[in-house]
């Protein structure tokens, strides 16, 4: 998406770094509100009382994340505190709002590829047409990249959900080290692997929406 990293970014293109930095926050943020507000549809005021169930992106950014992914390329929002025994389905209802926050990136990321429509070709759209480049690509990769069944990202959630209690040590396992594993993964170039899934799903998104 960008070969140098963001800093690298904002030294060629500011504007387009501006666009990367709204599109970041935007989607990071975004994702975060899915899980609260998915948490307070089921019946858990805990997000609401922590002030999650907001538009307002200030509420979703963590600090130290926020640097790192404009330092490092690579960061994360505050996670979204629910009490899923306050959940009015008991037995899906974690795995409903884990499942909330990529569901709403690959919405977003739909919304992304009719703005590619609507802005192609039309010079006059060209901070736009940026923007929306960057919030397809990043909210397709989010989509994908936290259904990893790796703590703390939202597929662990779902692994503990649907996973068969004979199996239930490989979560204890991942719970005590997949925090190190995905740290390992990410530092060491693992989620390469991630990219031939990554591409098949801009795809498919761009092909539904006609800019493919």
């Amino acid at each position: 998406m960008f070969s140098n990293g963001p800093i690298g970014l904002l030294q060629d293109s500011p504007l387009a770094f501006l666009m990367l930095a709204i599109a970041l926050i935007e989607a990071i943020a975004l994702h975060e509100f899915a899980h609260a507000y998915a948490a307070d549809l089921q019946g858990d005021r805990l997000p609401r009382a922590m002030g999650r169930v907001t538009l307002n992106p200030i509420k979703h950014l963590d600090p130290m994340g926020t640097i790192l992914i404009f330092l490092a390329g690579f960061g994360w929002g505050k996670p979204v505190e629910f009490r899923p025994e306050a959940l009015s389905s008991q037995r899906f209802g974690a795995a409903l709002v884990a499942l909330a926050g990529p569901i709403m990136n690959l919405l977003l990321a739909l919304v992304a590829a009719f703005g590619l429509v609507a802005t192609d070709g039309a010079s006059t759209f060209g901070a736009l047409r940026i923007f929306f480049e960057y919030f397809f690509a990043l909210n397709v990769l989010l989509a994908v990249f936290n259904l990893i069944p790796l703590p703390p990202l939202d597929g662990s959630r779902l692994l503990t959900i649907f996973l068969p209690p004979r199996h239930q040590r490989i979560i204890f396992f991942l719970d005590r080290y997949g925090v190190m594993i995905l740290l390992a993964l990410v530092l060491f170039g693992g989620f390469r692997f991630l990219t031939p899934l990554i591409r098949v799903v801009g795809a498919a998104l761009l092909r539904i929406t006609g800019a493919g």
